[in-house]
Order: structure tokens, then C-alpha cells, then sequence
């Protein structure tokens, strides 16, 4: 059985993240960029930011998903952010162990509301999402969070009686 442990992320890797979108539309429902190919270097820049905790899903120690925890300590909550899973992998459950163990860390840090936004055409997604018993908020919230947004994002928020931690 393989073993799959969720680890910091170490920008020595930012490289092969940045090369899993195969498309501009991919990198645009992935992380809200334009850019293609996405260079290493703003991958390795999202690090930075004092409030997000970049993670790695390691799958018997191979590098097979990205994700972040981006702490609002105001609002006291944590979004999910930035998800991906290697082309190699997909389809396969890895996307749903990235945020069960996402989820779980955010809760472990103390935060009870934990969202996401998606991008709408998101379809694999958003199915994923909804399997690890992530709900849409309520539409007023949804509009108001996304006036600000590019585009009209599914905004989710995890719902623990749904099933996972």
C-alpha cells in the first residue's frame, strides 16, 4: 500500500509544479494567472507571504500535489488554495487525500471555517471538493466575496458533519 504524507513545501520543487498545467487555460482555473508556462519563480514567490503555508503531498516520496493554507487571522478561518495534482496522477483519489489532509491541518491549527473558491469551469474540480464535504456557501456570500474576483468563483466552505475531519 503506499504511503502518502503531507509535508512543507520545499521550492527546490517549484519547477515541477509550475510545469503541471499543460494549457493557459489550466494555469488560469488553477491559480488565476495568464501566464504560460507558469515560471518556477512565482511559484516559489507564493512562499513568501507571512499568512500561507505551502504544502506537498508526498506518495511513497514522490512529489504528486501542491496546496496552500492561507491563514486569515481577522476573519479567524484558512482557505485552501492553489491546488493541483500531477498529470501523472489524477483521477486516481489524490486530489480529495490533498484536502482531506489540508483540511485537517487547518483545523489542527485551531480554525473551524475553512472555504475554497473555484474556478467555475472547474469541473474535476469542483467534484473533488464536493467528495471531501465541501458545500457552496450561501449565494449572498458568494457574491459579495466575489465582486472583488476576476471571475464568478464557486466559493465552498467545509462542512465537518459531511464526513471528513
Amino acid at each position: 500500500m503506499a504511503r502518502t504524507e503531507l509535508v512543507p513545501f520545499d521550492v527546490t520543487h517549484a519547477a515541477t509544479v509550475a510545469g503541471w498545467p499543460a494549457t493557459s487555460g489550466e494555469v488560469a482555473m488553477w491559480c488565476g494567472r495568464h501566464d504560460f508556462p507558469l515560471a518556477a519563480r512565482v511559484v516559489a514567490r507564493w512562499q513568501a507571504a507571512d499568512d500561507v503555508r505551502a504544502h506537498a503531498l508526498l506518495r511513497d516520496g514522490e512529489l504528486v500535489a501542491y496546496g496552500e493554507l492561507w491563514f486569515d487571522a481577522e476573519e479567524d478561518e484558512v482557505e485552501l488554495a492553489r491546488l493541483i495534482v500531477s498529470p501523472a496522477v489524477r483521477a486516481r483519489g489524490i486530489g480529495r487525500e490533498l484536502v482531506r489532509r489540508l483540511t485537517a491541518a487547518a483545523r489542527d491549527a485551531g480554525h473551524e471555517d475553512v472555504f475554497m473558491r473555484v474556478h467555475p469551469q472547474n469541473e474535476p474540480a469542483l467534484r473533488c471538493y464536493r467528495h471531501a464535504a465541501f458545500l457552496p456557501v450561501a449565494p449572498h456570500l458568494a457574491a459579495a466575496w466575489n465582486a472583488a474576483q476576476p471571475v464568478d468563483y464557486v466559493w465552498l466552505r467545509h462542512c465537518a458533519a459531511a464526513g471528513t475531519p
